[in-house]
């Protein structure tokens, strides 16, 4: 169901992900969306049948790992997969040696975040016109 992307056709995927829940759905700009960031970050596809539904990258920041562009695409989103892909993240990056993470959640999805261990750290902020909190999980 999810996988950490080693090729460029399942990266391709993760695009068009991205694109129909960010760029469609949350009116978020291409120059916004795709970053310089996405070349060194580890990138996680989420396929049912073949088909590309859920994406998420995982990029290195200090001693953090930092779960960014986690997105569910409309249509399979209510069935936990939010949840599974979450945990499918924070396993690879404690693979990667991590016991720090945080994520920019999206103001609506903190409580969501909280069931995974996340605390909010300081006030809301705007990140691509969107309400966001920064939330931190530090494991023993």
């Amino acid at each position: 169901m999810f996988k950490v992307v080693t090729n460029q056709e399942d990266l391709i995927k993760v695009f068009i992900v991205r694109g129909i829940v960010f760029i469609e759905e949350q009116g978020v700009s291409y120059n916004i969306e795709h970053d310089e960031h996405d070349y060194s970050a580890t990138h996680i596809l989420g396929e049912m049948d073949g088909e590309p539904f859920a994406a998420g990258r995982i990029r290195a920041v200090g001693e953090y790992a930092k779960l960014e562009r986690v997105a569910i695409r409309k249509s399979h989103r209510g069935k936990g997969l939010g949840h599974k892909l979450t945990d499918f993240m924070v396993s690879v990056a404690k693979e990667q040696g991590f016991k720090k993470f945080k994520v920019h959640a999206q103001a609506y999805l903190a409580e969501f975040y909280r069931k995974h261990g996340f605390e909010v750290v300081g006030d809301m902020f705007k990140e691509a016109g969107i309400d966001h909190y920064l939330m931190i999980r530090n494991d023993p």
